[in-house]
C-alpha cells in the first residue's frame, strides 16, 4: 500500500509541474495582452499549442479562473475577464502585472496600499509581538546592515524585515498580505533604490524596529508611515522628471 502511494505521488509530480508551467505561461500571456485581439483558445487548442494533456490544460484554466482572469459562458466558452475582476492580491497575478511594461503609476498604487496596511500592522505588532517576533524583526534589520556591507542580499533582507513586521502583528489578515508585499517589493525596492542612489535607509527601518521592541504603538505607526511615505515621494519625483 505504501509503495502504491509513493508511486502515485511520483507520477503526479510531472503533471503538477506541467500544470504550473502552463499556468505561468498562459497567465502572463493574458495579462500582457497577447489575447486582446483574438478569442481565448479552447482547452484543446491550448493543449495542442503547448504540448500538454487536456487534464493539465483543464486544471491550469481552472486555476486562472480562480484568480479572476478567465470566465466561461454556455455556448461561448472561456473568455478573458475585465481587469477589474483580476485578483490583485494573488501573488501570481501581481508578478505577471509587474512583468508588463514598467509603470510608476502601479508602483505608486501599490505603495499607497502599503501605506494603508503596514503602519497599522507595525502599531499592532508593538502591542502584541512576543520576544520571538521582535527577534525576527531584528534579524531582518541586521541582515539589512550586512547587505549594506556587501554580506547579504539587500533586496531579500528588506523584504524579510517587512514580512517579519506583518507576522509580528499576529493578525492573520495582515500576515497573509506578506505574499503581496514580497512579490511587489522585488520591483519597488529595485526602482526606489535606483532613484535614491542607495539601498533602503537603515535608520528608518531601525526606528520601526525600536518602536516595536519597546511597545510604542504610536511611534511604530509613525515611523512605518514615514518610511513608506518616503518611497511615495521618490516615485512622485520620478514622475515629475518624466
Amino acid at each position: 500500500m505504501v509503495r502504491t502511494t509513493r508511486r502515485n505521488a511520483s507520477s503526479a509530480e510531472p503533471s503538477r509541474n506541467l500544470t504550473f508551467g502552463l499556468l505561468d505561461t498562459v497567465g502572463r500571456s493574458v495579462i500582457v495582452g497577447e489575447y486582446d485581439d483574438q478569442a481565448f483558445p479552447t482547452e484543446a487548442e491550448l493543449a495542442a499549442r503547448y504540448g500538454v494533456s487536456r487534464s493539465v490544460t483543464r486544471e491550469a484554466v481552472k486555476m486562472l479562473a480562480s484568480k479572476g482572469l478567465l470566465g466561461a459562458r454556455p455556448r461561448q466558452g472561456t473568455f478573458i475577464r475585465a481587469s477589474e475582476h483580476w485578483n490583485l492580491f494573488d501573488a501570481d497575478v501581481l508578478r505577471w502585472l509587474l512583468d508588463r511594461e514598467f509603470s510608476t503609476a502601479m508602483l505608486r498604487q501599490f505603495n499607497e496600499l502599503r501605506l494603508g496596511v503596514e503602519p497599522q500592522a507595525a502599531a499592532i505588532a508593538a502591542a502584541r509581538a512576543d520576544p520571538a517576533d521582535v527577534a525576527a524583526i531584528a534579524v531582518g534589520l541586521n541582515r539589512m546592515r550586512d547587505a549594506e556591507a556587501g554580506r547579504d542580499d539587500p533586496l531579500q533582507a528588506d523584504i524579510d524585515f517587512h514580512v517579519a513586521v506583518l507576522r509580528a502583528s499576529a493578525n492573520p489578515f495582515y500576515i497573509q498580505f506578506r505574499d503581496v508585499v514580497a512579490t511587489a517589493l522585488r520591483t519597488s525596492i529595485r526602482f526606489t533604490n535606483r532613484i535614491a542612489g542607495r539601498t533602503a535607509s537603515i535608520d528608518d527601518h531601525a526606528a520601526v524596529y525600536l518602536a516595536i521592541a519597546r511597545g510604542d504603538a504610536d511611534a511604530a505607526f509613525a515611523h512605518m508611515h514615514t518610511l513608506i511615505g518616503n518611497v511615495l515621494e521618490l516615485i512622485a519625483r520620478e514622475d515629475d522628471g518624466d
